[in-house]
């Protein structure tokens, strides 16, 4: 019932994927592998029907696998291929595919030399990761004990993948994704990302419909998915076909008509992340940045600060949460603090006009606000923050009442932060 991996099977249209492991089931582990084998997969041309977590459980993962060999035809395990008693992917899959496992005296030897290279025995319950159902071919794990196994049956393809990223994505890359490619045809997914912050999901909803409806008809219809995270809303724009260059064009119009009608809110169309396009923007302006942050607790200075190489132009951050550290270190003053209060326009202006000076930085950001839950009032309640931002030119500063729980606040706080920034640096030429 299982054929050896160079019997060409018919083209790949359609795969599932099964994570295997109870680990997988509990608050304690989470599937990422699924999500890699997604974009890889799409990628190829070929459309993910269906994942799964299953546990380590015989039966389940016979039933699951079963109903894939159905529908799909490609069919991805990762996970259950240890040396333990509860790996059982590879004795499920012999099972229901119908062919017995061997041992396979050369995996044997494999696995016994990566263990002695270690200064280790190799201890006899590994000797169960060299057990081959027959006519399967075995999948070279460098980095682990663990062999990945590809094999065919019933016109469909089934590949065994270990569980660890480590060893799994390098395994799917060097052994997988060839032998893939050769059965999906030159038919390929193409894809484009438009990034937009400070805008509600159903405003971007509203003004892109009349847009992209008109993208889904042609020979290469382009689908778009509104994704939604704090303060940002992504539209992935995505076309199948065999023509790439005509794709190409037809999303880079999309993107074009999408872009033109949601105007400034737009701030990348090339997958960069917002605090990358704010580094490019400082880097393309020869500017220095300096953060002083209070309600954010040093949140936005992280989120800079994850972009490579930004120790060329952010130069520092300080964290202010109490009056004294506001006046002592930023030089606001306490007649502002008594005026107008410590979540205040004037006194944000005056953070950001601080940290500027104090660090001697060419931009300056100052964000202050009231995170909650408690410390509002209703002239400021829970959620009002100000983003101040400071130039050569002079300093600006806007108040926004942020919905959600504290972590929510304070994450649209950073955005907020990240693209007034973006749309000062964009405004004035240093």
């Amino acid at each position: 019932m299982a054929g050896a991996r160079d019997a060409l099977t018919p083209t790949i249209r359609t795969a599932e994927i099964l994570a295997v492991g109870t680990e997988l089931l509990t608050p304690h582990r989470i599937d990422t592998n699924s999500l890699y084998l997604t974009q890889q997969l799409n990628d190829l041309g070929i459309d993910v029907l269906i994942k799964s977590v299953v546990g380590d459980d015989a039966d389940a993962l016979a039933d699951r696998l079963r109903h894939a060999l159905t529908r799909a035809d490609l069919v991805v395990t990762t996970g259950g291929l240890g040396p333990t008693s509860d790996d059982l992917t590879r004795d499920v899959v012999a099972e229901v595919l119908g062919v017995e496992l061997i041992e396979d005296p050369e995996l044997v030897q494999q696995i016994q030399g990566r263990f002695e290279r270690r200064g280790l025995r190799m201890p006899d319950a590994n000797r169960r990761q060299a057990a081959v159902p027959e006519g399967a071919t075995v999948l070279p794990n460098p980095n682990g004990t663990a062999p990945g196994l590809w094999m065919t049956a019933l016109d469909r393809v089934v590949v065994l993948l270990p569980g660890p990223p480590r060893e799994m994505q390098p395994m799917f890359e060097q052994s997988v994704k060839p032998g893939l490619a050769e059965r999906t045809g030159a038919r390929r997914v193409y894809r484009r990302v438009l990034k937009v912050a400070g805008r509600a999901e159903s405003h971007v909803e509203e003004i892109a419909q009349p847009v992209y409806s008109t993208l889904t008809t042609g020979g290469d219809p382009i689908q778009t998915t509104i994704l939604a995270s704090p303060g940002i809303i992504e539209l992935h724009l995505s076309a199948r076909g065999t023509d790439g260059a005509a794709i190409e064009r037809s999303l880079d119009d999309g993107v074009r008509q999408l872009a033109a009608a949601l105007g400034s809110p737009v701030f990348s169309v090339d997958g960069r992340s917002l605090e990358q396009v704010v580094a490019d923007a400082l880097l393309g302006r020869g500017l220095t940045l300096a953060v002083a942050e209070s309600c954010t607790g040093g949140l936005v200075s992280g989120r800079l600060t994850d972009v490579p190489g930004s120790s060329s132009w952010f130069l520092g951050g300080v964290v202010a949460y109490a009056n004294d550290v506001k006046m002592q270190l930023l030089g606001v003053t306490e007649a502002l603090l008594a005026a107008h209060g410590a979540v205040s326009e004037p006194v944000g202006r005056a953070m950001a006009e601080g940290v500027r000076a104090s660090l001697g930085a060419g931009v300056g950001i100052g964000i202050t606000g009231i995170a909650g839950p408690t410390g509002g009032t209703p002239e400021k309640p829970v959620g009002t923050v100000v983003i101040a931002v400071a130039t050569n030119a002079g300093s600006t500063a806007r108040t926004l009442r942020l919905a959600g729980d504290r972590s929510m606040v304070r994450q649209h706080a950073v955005v907020a932060a990240l693209e007034a920034l973006r749309l000062a640096l964009n405004g004035s030429s240093g």
